[in-house]
């Protein structure tokens, strides 16, 4: 279950840290309309090793490899489970997000389509030369 925004005494940041290099996460993150029902986004590249977030989230053994990390309301979301978090807080406007939360929004389906994906994004990075991120 997604919380409500602001429950933890926050003001509805939402941290999205994902591939910076990786073409589809960088153009998943650009497309998805999150900001209307969440106060501010920050974008993180995951490959950013400096970034405390990013250093958050290494600390906790979650692989950024392996699955993109989201922290809202104080609590982290990783790989599906970040997805689904970002589909139920998604606009309904446009193709995309409509498209996102037909596939994200059910939980069960996020985990079942989320393998592939982060395989097909290794797939991806590796016919790129991009190396893996490394994580700190």
């Amino acid at each position: 279950m997604v919380p409500k925004p602001g429950t933890d005494g926050s003001k509805g940041e939402i941290f999205v840290v994902y591939d910076g290099e990786c073409p589809f996460c960088s153009r998943f993150v650009m497309l998805y309309r999150i900001r209307q029902n969440v106060g501010r986004v920050h974008l993180i590249d995951a490959r950013d090793s400096d970034h405390p977030m990013v250093r958050e989230i290494s600390s906790k053994g979650l692989d950024l490899n392996n699955g993109m990390a989201v922290k809202w309301d104080g609590r982290f979301y990783y790989g599906s489970d970040a997805l689904h978090v970002l589909a139920m807080l998604g606009s309904e406007q446009g193709i995309f997000s409509r498209i996102n939360q037909m596939l994200f929004a059910r939980r069960g389906l996020a985990k079942l389509i989320y393998p592939s994906m982060v395989a097909g994004r290794k797939l991806t990075l590796r016919m790129l030369g991009r190396p893996p991120i490394a994580n700190v």
